[in-house]
């Protein structure tokens, strides 16, 4: 990794995340699309070689902002002409408002998708998207996002994360039960701290890092004070271990 790029903990990213939307004026939604589409793209390039045309992919959603950038590049990937199944951990009801916008976007597509079901059985899918459980997570995963995990872990296609594979803590490290099992993970704004222990590197496999929007004056704000250079003045989306 090029020395010049700072790790972030957790809550540095929870204030990014807040000076973004209350000082800089740049919203939720917006950092959400930029992530949707440096993830579609990532899934083109990285797994695909550009031909995506009828491939067949599962997009794994949470209620959240990592669930609401998955389901962006799931609007993307299936503009693209690939063929898209979403499944949701909650009925759409639960989500959070910003995620369920773009839901709803994809239901206006008629994209399937199943909501609070895991997906049953092995599936012939070329590629599985996981945008489960971001940053917010706190303790083992429960309920269907455990289940989701686990049929995940159990499949013989390919696993792209969004940020982090889900059930790891992304401060600390820790990796939780259970956990995905990546071959790539495409980190937002800097890379996480958590994202760096040998055996994280082993279940995050490549990693990839996305501009999603953040000026570097955000960084220097007193409550972060970060120096960070033009990361992406020649690429949105660089390679940074693999």
């Amino acid at each position: 990794m090029p020395k010049q790029i700072p790790l972030l903990t957790t809550a540095q990213m929870q204030e990014v995340d807040r000076l973004m939307i209350e000082k800089y004026h740049i919203e939720l939604i917006q950092m959400m699309e930029n992530a949707g589409r440096a993830l579609a793209l990532t899934a083109k390039l990285e797994f695909f070689d550009n031909r995506i045309e009828n491939k067949k992919i599962a997009v794994l959603a949470g209620t959240g902002g990592n669930g609401g950038g998955a389901l962006v590049a799931a609007r993307r990937l299936h503009n693209w002409g690939v063929e898209i199944e979403v499944f949701l951990t909650k009925p759409a009801e639960k989500m959070r408002p910003v995620t369920a916008h773009q839901l709803n976007g994809l239901m206006a597509l008629k994209v399937p998708v199943s909501q609070g079901d895991t997906p049953k059985k092995k599936r012939n899918f070329d590629l599985i998207i996981d945008g489960i459980i971001g940053y917010s997570l706190k303790g083992n995963p429960k309920g269907t996002a455990k289940e989701m995990i686990e049929w995940t872990n159990a499949q013989t296609a390919p696993v792209l994360a969004l940020d982090t594979p889900s059930g790891i803590d992304l401060t600390s490290g820790k990796i939780y039960e259970p956990a995905i099992h990546a071959v790539a993970t495409l980190s937002l704004a800097l890379p996480k701290k958590g994202l760096f222990s040998n055996e994280v590197k082993a279940l995050r496999g490549k990693l990839f890092l996305a501009d999603i929007g953040v000026p570097p004056e955000l960084y220097k704000e007193p409550t972060l004070n970060i120096e960070v250079e033009a990361l992406f003045a020649e690429n949105d989306i660089l390679l940074i271990e693999g």
